[in-house]
């Protein structure tokens, strides 16, 4: 069976006990780890228990694929309900997780971190097609649920963020959930101790202002300015230092909310630009936007936010490079704002 994303956190406390296994996959390595850790979890919370949590190697089945069957069935010596994680788990676990739902008895749970499966991969399509089995996917987080993980996080430490620190925070997380949980809990520990508990913009750059966070600002500028040759350079820059082309996309598609939704209100007035969060008040930056906001009318920047979601799409799904992926869309809509700026007369 499919886990929708609806399903997510009701399944990852407690899975439907008809399910023996569970194939967690995804383009996200550590939100992979970070949920099979916590199916594990609702079965023993001690995931160092020799007696209830048995670790098996994917290639370890390719030989004995009866293996999984077997430490399914069999009891804990002390009691209590045991789980089987299998880790990494490819094509290769197939034939033991067909043994898996054959098996007659058992009431361990089998948690398998399978990587990025493709959808004509023959491990997650058993487990999309079996009753006893379900499906876990693991992409990286939209923007939406990192304010939400942000903030979770915040108020779990006893903080608030503040509304313009918020989405500053969340352009320069990245794609992968284990980086982000680390950069949040950096920013955390920051704070720790601290008599504010407000989480500010100051306190975010603080912790999260490096240099390649304000050369992805570069590149949106760019994008938006039309200025190709800036463009290209920045673009260098940023992949050249290992760069998050899923990051840049990000800050893209803030961008451009941001310039809908001013649009949206009225255009380029103080009442209608106070309605977009995080955006600067004053300076070089808030001339630059309302520049982008001459450029861009709603009609076009709606179809650039499109073309955003497309790339997107395609980094989850097509297994071409991310960074051809952003690249390929930073110059094409660099190039449909430099086809509509003003023409200098000689």
């Amino acid at each position: 069976m499919k886990i929708e994303a609806r399903q997510f956190d009701a399944f990852l406390r407690r899975p439907d006990p008809r399910i023996r296994g569970v194939v967690v996959f995804g383009n996200d390595d550590g939100l992979i780890a970070e949920r099979a850790a916590q199916l594990a979890r609702s079965v023993c919370d001690d995931l160092n228990d020799p007696f209830r949590v048995v670790d098996i190697a994917g290639d370890v089945l390719k030989n004995d694929p009866a293996r999984l069957a077997d430490e399914f069935s069999a009891m804990s010596l002390i009691g209590g309900r045991r789980v089987i994680r299998v880790r990494p788990a490819g094509e290769e676990s197939a034939a033991a997780l067909e043994n898996l739902v054959a098996a007659s008895a058992g009431d361990a749970l089998v948690v398998l971190e399978g990587g990025n499966l493709t959808p004509r991969s023959s491990l997650r399509t058993l487990a999309e097609t079996e009753d006893t089995l379900a499906a876990l996917p693991c992409y990286p987080d939209s923007a939406e649920d990192l304010e939400r993980l942000v903030e979770s996080t915040a108020k779990a430490h006893g903080f608030s963020v503040e509304e313009d620190a918020l989405p500053w925070i969340v352009d320069r997380l990245g794609g992968d959930r284990g980086q982000t949980r680390s950069e949040i809990e950096k920013l955390m520990l920051y704070k720790f101790g601290d008599e504010s508990k407000a989480i500010t913009l100051a306190d975010a750059a603080a912790v999260m202002g490096d240099s390649s966070s304000m050369e992805i600002d570069d590149v949106v500028g760019a994008t938006f300015d039309g200025n190709l040759v800036t463009l290209d350079r920045a673009l260098d820059r940023v992949f050249s230092e290992g760069g998050n082309p899923v990051q840049l996309l990000r800050a893209l598609q803030r961008h451009a909310d941001q310039l809908h939704l001013v649009s949206a209100h009225g255009g380029n007035s103080e009442s209608a630009i106070s309605k977009a969060r995080g955006l600067p008040r004053f300076g070089p930056q808030r001339r630059r936007f309302e520049n982008h906001l001459r450029s861009w009318p709603m009609g076009r920047v709606g179809e650039a936010l499109q073309r955003i979601l497309d790339a997107e799409r395609e980094c989850k799904s097509t297994g071409l490079p991310d960074e051809a992926i952003a690249r390929r869309l930073c110059l094409a809509l660099g190039r449909s704002a430099a086809a509509r700026r003003p023409q200098r007369r000689n």
